[in-house]
């Protein structure tokens, strides 16, 4: 009986329209669906071998989620640069971006770069989603792909975030303090939030403590900030455009739904 029952709700969950959104089809085990699986893993086949031919008119898609991963790419390495004269301590950092800037060759040009792409950045993702909004390409079978790029807004909005703080100059010093109270009142999290203090949280437990390592914003919230900026988020927003990018292929291009 208990089988049955693990069965049916197996039955039920694999046929949901929410499951075949993020996984496309079963292959049983033959010599010729292992050959097929390989052209369904991101790991193992970026790229499918269909492209429908709208998914590459520039009139339907604006090629803005070409030209944000191409600001990505521009940070990524203009990031790598500024990397090699900055210290992330509160005796060097503010004083690493000023010999960056004016003693270091092109380091004016290169800050800037990297400054200047993260802005474009965040106004590339927005006007992408409205494309995609507009649309209609978050329909399914798409639904799982717009996820994976609310995700990628979130992870662009808190790489733009935490590169404020490491100029440690007063626009990033109250940026971060004015985000990091907000976190305060998170709700379970923070201790001003909603059921925090039910919890047991306080100022020196919750989330905004956790943030900053500490209840100021001071050299370990400059640290921390440095180790999200430089090497977490970004790790994780390169796995997520991959998926993203395979899903797109996938899914038939980014014209628009099925």
């Amino acid at each position: 009986m208990l089988t049955e029952q693990r069965e049916k709700i197996k039955e039920i969950i694999t046929k949901s329209q929410v499951y075949k959104s993020i996984f496309r089809r079963g292959f049983e085990d033959t010599p010729r669906n292992r050959f097929l699986a390989i052209f369904s893993n991101v790991f193992l086949h970026l790229h499918p071998p269909f492209v429908k031919r709208h998914a590459l008119k520039f009139t339907h898609s604006w090629c803005m989620g070409g030209i944000t991963f191409l600001l990505f790419l521009v940070l990524c390495f203009t990031g790598v640069f500024l990397c090699f004269y900055y210290h992330p301590d509160k005796i060097n950092a503010y004083r690493d971006m000023k010999y960056f800037e004016y003693d270091v060759p092109f380091g004016v040009v290169l800050r800037n770069m990297h400054r200047w792409a993260a802005h474009l950045m965040v106004i590339t993702v927005w006007l992408h989603m409205t494309r995609v909004f507009m649309t209609g390409s978050y329909k399914p079978p798409r639904e799982f792909n717009w996820v994976v790029g609310v995700f990628l807004l979130v992870l662009t909005l808190l790489l733009s975030f935490t590169g404020y703080l490491l100029t440690d100059d007063q626009l990033g010093f109250w940026a971060v303090t004015v985000g990091t109270n907000m976190a305060r009142a998170t709700p379970l999290l923070g201790h001003e939030g909603p059921f925090g203090e039910q919890l047991g949280a306080t100022a020196y437990n919750d989330i905004r403590f956790a943030l900053l390592g500490g209840s100021v914003v001071g050299g370990n919230a400059l640290l921390r900030a440095y180790v999200w900026h430089c090497v977490a988020m970004p790790v994780t927003a390169i796995i997520f455009l991959a998926v993203h990018f395979w899903r797109t292929r996938k899914d038939g291009g980014t014209a628009g739904p099925l």
